[in-house]
């Protein structure tokens, strides 16, 4: 029999990568090596979502993945993301990976991007959750036992209340009707604590709130 080809999942700590893994594991097609995230270097916390190093490790344990950290100064400029990404990318095309599976919905251009950039280096992109609806996916997440708190809210689409919020039913039907229920246009990013992707629940609390540069942080605490 055929070895699966090898690939890394691009993990934000989010419910669309961790079901995107789901899926992905579901379907069996790669051998899953790793996990590819951004850390903002200077607040040892994962980039946009503002998640604690200490949780995102817990979890990558918790999902059997083992982490590939691209760490990234602030601010960070364009080039020097995409070179420390073009690192990171070397290192794990000369381990032999193939493949990135990517948790993106619909944003087109996104995956546009991702699929180019990747290619020029000889690697495929991925996208298990593609064009899925978002409403009916929101529920199918939950359902299936997935536990997430709002990391981060962008202040211009929700109010600051939502950031830590519990990703549920309530939540859901508390949102903005222009809001997209996974947050795909940036409306929020979020933590999995809990889900079939994980082999145990990551005890989290919800610490204070910051407002910066637009964005409402919700500090998640290891409980």
């Amino acid at each position: 029999m055929a070895a699966r080809p090898k690939a890394l999942i691009a993990w934000s700590s989010g419910k669309d990568s961790a079901w995107a893994l789901h899926e992905a594991r579901r379907e069996g097609g790669y051998d899953i090596v790793g996990a590819l995230t951004t850390l903002t270097d200077s607040f040892k916390r994962v980039s946009m979502h503002g998640v604690r190093e200490e949780l995102l490790r817990a979890q990558l344990d918790a999902a059997g993945l083992r982490g590939i950290e691209v760490r990234i100064p602030f601010p960070c400029s364009n080039d020097v993301y995409e070179a420390k990404m073009a690192a990171a990318m070397q290192d794990a095309i000369a381990s032999g990976v193939t493949h990135v599976i990517f948790g993106d919905l619909f944003l087109a251009d996104l995956r546009a991007w991702r699929e180019a950039k990747l290619a020029e280096i000889g690697v495929t992109a991925v996208f298990p959750l593609w064009l899925r609806p978002t409403a009916a996916l929101a529920r199918e997440m939950i359902d299936a036992g997935v536990e997430a708190h709002l990391a981060v809210v962008d202040l211009k689409k929700l109010s600051a209340g939502f950031a830590g919020r519990r990703f549920d039913g309530a939540l859901l039907d508390a949102l903005p009707a222009e809001t997209d229920p996974c947050g795909e246009n940036g409306e929020f990013h979020s933590f999995v604590s809990a889900g079939p992707m994980l082999s145990r629940r990551i005890p989290v609390s919800v610490g204070e709130t910051v407002e910066r540069e637009g964005f409402a942080f919700a500090d998640l605490v290891p409980a």
